[in-house]
């Protein structure tokens, strides 16, 4: 695809975070302007073309102020692993929300949407799934992304604004687990369906599944194949290092029997353990699935 600037400005939130971090770089050659923004605060220092703004995705005000003069949306900003229901609730759930709110009120009508893999996470392992399948989330950090593709499904056929909602599989630079061999998505190959979702025009709500070309993969794009999505990384000359690394580690092949694998395991969580030992270990874990 041509480096042909689509937008003038698009919107990257969680870009504090490891996924919308590299995006900052990627979608750098698509738009004159990136506006930047995570409830953390960032670097001072930023290019010419990008702004940087600290937003609390729970404030509704300050999200319709992020949103104000914006073409499109990557919205990546979330609490990405278990946690309790009411962590989840502010940034992920009222959060999702004040995205769309703001893009109906500001007449932004293309959203690329982080959903994840664990709004299907308790399907059993091995068994092959359509963009269409019935979800099943597997805990409540997938109900909010399960939560936010019906947002995205209620705003386009309400007020036509267009989403891709991307169901993102590990994605780190390698895999880190057994798990992640089907499931595994480069970050150039997320890089390549972010632009996709972008760009293709008449996508309505699309759901697709943010994965490489690996072997034995469990998720068929057939039914989002407009978006020309052609990952160029697969999980398989990283199989041997995978497996010699988790030998007698049971921990990194958890969740035996569920796609999910170890968010299927977790919880529950309540606030105040937050302080636990049980709850750092279980939290620390969940990072290994993370968006």
């Amino acid at each position: 695809m041509s480096k042909e600037k689509k937008f003038h400005r698009i919107l990257i939130t969680g870009v504090a975070g490891e996924l919308g971090g590299y995006l900052r770089g990627h979608l750098k050659d698509y738009a004159d302007i990136l506006r930047l923004s995570d409830v953390r605060p960032m670097e001072d220092r930023h290019a010419s073309h990008e702004e940087i703004v600290v937003c609390d995705l729970a404030d509704k005000k300050s999200v319709n102020k992020l949103v104000e003069g914006v073409d499109a949306i990557v919205h990546f900003g979330a609490i990405p692993s278990e946690r309790s229901f009411e962590d989840i609730l502010g940034p992920n759930i009222c959060g999702t929300y004040h995205i769309y709110e703001a893009a109906r009120e500001h007449g932004v009508k293309r959203v690329v949407f982080a959903s994840t893999m664990h709004t299907v996470g308790f399907y059993r392992r091995g068994v092959k799934l359509e963009t269409d399948c019935a979800r099943k989330p597997d805990g409540y950090y997938a109900l909010s992304k399960a939560y936010g593709e019906e947002m995205a499904t209620f705003y386009w056929h309400r007020y036509g604004i267009e989403t891709v909602s991307l169901r993102i599989g590990f994605c780190f630079p390698e895999p880190p687990e057994i798990l992640a061999l089907p499931t595994w998505c480069s970050y150039r190959d997320l890089g390549q369906i972010t632009v996709k979702a972008l760009t293709t025009i008449e996508v309505g709500h699309t759901i697709a599944f943010a994965v490489s070309d690996n072997p034995n993969k469990w998720w068929s794009n057939r039914l989002s194949g407009y978006l020309d999505f052609n990952p160029q990384d697969s999980s398989a000359p990283y199989t041997e290092k995978v497996l010699k690394a988790c030998e007698g580690k049971p921990e990194m092949n958890a969740g035996p029997l569920h796609q999910g694998g170890l968010f299927s395991t977790l919880g529950p969580f309540h606030s105040k353990e937050e302080d636990s030992p049980k709850f750092k270990k279980q939290v620390a874990f969940s990072q290994l699935g993370k968006d």
